[in-house]
């Protein structure tokens, strides 16, 4: 059955492989970003809005859209966030952190509690977040995105318990670190912080999986289908990792 699919920052990296896995399978796809430019780029097939997914006043008139549009959604994939700054705590600015937690978190919470009302009067609904395994473990030099994707893990255990007898799932996937522009800038910025280069900080990232690799933006989107589809029709509530299996979280470089 066609699902009405929204995904939050998906006119690049990660959010557009969900928007065009989705719109593979034969869904409705409705994506928004910050990214001019990205949005640009969307196929016309489907729906594009500008809105930032930190703003409650832009987040509001989107669901209002969609309500008007599409009478509910489906599934939610609250995906958009930032990286943050690189830097020690001592050195990290306050409204670097503020800023990250506000994408990351604020972000995903502002998209779930707009869907909520929407899937609750359907009596169904799947909301997908992206966290990462710095929620999991922690992340050197990068406090303010560690912290707001832990956030996310909270956030999505609670929606989970709440939204559940509705017939509503939640569930949380964990990227390790993901091929494209976006992982290059934090490796670059990185290397620029302990003093080395970018292939060493790649070499120490990949050395702490099991499968010495980074993933791929589909490897996401495939894990996504699956958990939107009734095939993980009572898979709520959980934390899976597409990361290559990471066996330390903080390699010395």
């Amino acid at each position: 059955m066609k699902k009405r699919v929204l995904i939050t920052a998906g006119a690049a990296g990660i959010g557009r492989a969900l928007a065009e896995s989705f719109f593979s399978d034969g869904d409705e796809v409705w994506v928004t970003d910050v990214d001019d430019a990205a949005l640009k780029s969307v196929p016309s097939a489907i729906r594009a809005t500008r809105a930032d997914a930190s703003k409650e006043e832009e987040m509001a008139r989107l669901f209002g859209e969609i309500e008007k549009t599409w009478g509910g959604v489906d599934v939610l994939c609250a995906n958009a966030g930032i990286s943050g700054p690189t830097a020690l705590l001592e050195d990290m600015p306050l409204q670097g952190w503020r800023d990250c937690i506000a994408v990351n978190l604020d972000g995903a919470f502002l998209a779930a509690r707009y869907a909520a009302p929407m899937m609750k009067a359907q009596k169904k609904g799947v909301i997908i977040f992206t966290s990462s395994t710095a929620g999991l473990y922690g992340f050197p030099n990068r406090a303010p995105y560690a912290a707001a994707k832990w956030g996310v893990i909270g956030l999505m255990k609670t929606v989970a318990m709440e939204l559940g007898s509705y017939g509503i799932r939640a569930n949380a996937i964990c990227p390790g670190s993901v091929e494209g522009p976006r992982i290059e800038r934090v490796l670059e910025r990185e290397a620029a912080l302990k003093g080395t280069t970018r292939d060493a900080i790649y070499e120490g990232y990949t050395s702490g999986t099991s499968m010495r690799t980074f993933v791929e933006a589909r490897d996401v989107a495939a894990m996504a289908l699956f958990l939107a589809s009734d095939g993980a029709r009572y898979v709520s509530g959980q934390v899976i990792a597409v990361d290559g299996h990471t066996e330390n979280p903080d390699p010395k470089v």
